[in-house]
């Protein structure tokens, strides 16, 4: 059931978006391109971007400085060009989202506002797999408030014997211990199992509690439905080079809920775009913010890197969310059973969960065997994957394996190359490589 003309046959059926794309040359296999599963860590490039970009450059040569308000894209008022598609994107309001600095440097901004331990109300939550910038950042804060981290910071974890955290567990967790906690912060999707978390369920829980309730959505924006008004989420920080294909270290983007737009009790640090744009030339030593998310922003936005953010989010307005988490599901299911079928009696075991509402367009599959192609670790199996076979996976060390069929630009017959390429480089259980 499961061959290459299958494969290419429901690739014809439903082809997705590749042609938007550049996909890299592959330097091993039979095929002249990559399977490409590494969209999780960064992005391809689409191909709007190059000619968009030069199109930026080229109004810098023509007008110097005048470029702030003659260029085609006005400069002075760029970010404004990607407020309404990176809010849809998440299920914000206009006045609820922003594009500026990288994902670390937002969360830090918005914590500013948000984490205000009190009295016995001190706690951080976060998940115990969180990635490590998150869980820097979070006991950096703890720290600048004069707290224990150790004590301060709360890492949930699985039951014994599980991967992913149960929804039942976090909310019993807030329901007992919540009124000691001051900020939960999880990722909405995580980093190292694709575990999609119950974001709405999660904020309901955190909010009854009484604390603030943020998400780090790195590996949700972009590859999950997201409403984050509707959910009631405080606010929410993302990047926008893995599922957002907008480069490497791009711009990240940052949410804020209306309720707290303009209230003067919320600390904040400021900057010259931190206030009213119709006023900003006045000069003047004090800043008048605008109530909305804007007023998070410090300074003035880097005109060439805000371009591909935007060149991208016109990709996903066009397609929209929905579109691209059907296909989502279906190219993520049909690896999964490719998986079942290929690499079946091998040392691996996928600990993502199986329920399609329950994940993104990613498989985290754990390796075992500690000999062979195992041998070497996570990094020496997708090394050979790469050389052997042209499929560039995500290694996450000691043994996490990571494999992201991107629905923009992932096709089956990618799915159809993963298997059977760690069905020949993986070993058996008996220990013989196939």
């Amino acid at each position: 059931m499961f061959n290459e003309d299958d494969a290419r046959r429901r690739d014809a059926a439903d082809p997705g978006h590749r042609d938007l794309f550049h996909i890299p040359p592959a330097t091993g296999g039979d095929h002249p391109d990559v399977a490409y599963f590494a969209g999780n860590s960064l992005g391809l490039q689409p191909k709007a971007t190059r000619a968009e970009l030069l199109d930026d450059l080229d109004d810098w040569a023509r007008l110097g400085v005048e470029g702030h308000l003659e260029a085609g894209r006005p400069w002075l008022p760029y970010h404004e060009l990607l407020t309404d598609t990176a809010a849809r994107l998440v299920g914000a309001l206009p006045s609820e989202a922003v594009v500026m600095n990288s994902l670390t440097v937002n969360l830090h901004l918005l914590m500013v506002s948000f984490y205000r331990p009190a009295g016995d109300r001190t706690r951080i939550v976060i998940e115990d797999s969180a990635f490590p910038s998150d869980s820097y950042a979070v006991r950096s804060q703890a720290a600048f408030h004069g707290l224990d981290p150790d004590r301060t910071v709360v890492r949930l974890q699985p039951r014994p014997g599980e991967d992913t955290l149960r929804t039942e567990d976090v909310v019993d967790y807030l329901r007992t211990e919540g009124d000691r906690v001051a900020l939960v912060l999880l990722g909405g999707v995580n980093y190292l199992t694709g575990e999609l978390l119950d974001i709405p369920t999660i904020t309901e829980a955190g909010r009854a509690a009484g604390a603030i309730v943020g998400w780090d959505l790195a590996h949700a924006a972009g590859n999950v439905p997201l409403r984050l008004h509707d959910w009631g989420v405080d606010f929410a920080a993302w990047c926008s080079y893995k599922y957002l294909n907008s480069g490497p270290g791009a711009l990240a983007g940052a949410y804020v809920h209306e309720r707290h737009h303009g209230d003067p009790t919320l600390a904040r640090f400021e900057g010259w775009w931190s206030t009213e744009p119709a006023t900003r030339f006045e000069m003047t030593p004090v800043s008048r913010p605008p109530a909305s998310a804007d007023a998070w922003q410090i300074s003035n936005p880097p005109i060439f890197a805000m371009g591909p953010v935007r060149t991208s989010l016109q990709i996903f307005d066009k397609v929209g969310m929905p579109a691209l988490r059907e296909r989502s599901e279906r190219l993520t299911g049909y690896l999964e059973q490719l998986l079942d079928e290929f690499v079946a009696g091998r040392p691996v075991r996928v600990v993502t969960p199986r329920d399609p509402a329950r994940r993104g367009c990613q498989l985290s599959l754990r390796i075992g065997g500690g000999s062979g192609a195992t041998g070497g670790g996570a990094h020496a199996l997708t090394a050979r994957l790469r050389h052997e076979h042209g499929v560039i996976a995500d290694a996450r060390e000691p043994d996490i394996v990571r494999l992201a069929p991107v629905p923009l630009y992932s096709t089956y017959h990618d799915c159809w190359r993963a298997a059977r390429a760690l069905a020949a480089t993986l070993p058996t259980e008996g220990g013989d490589d196939v």
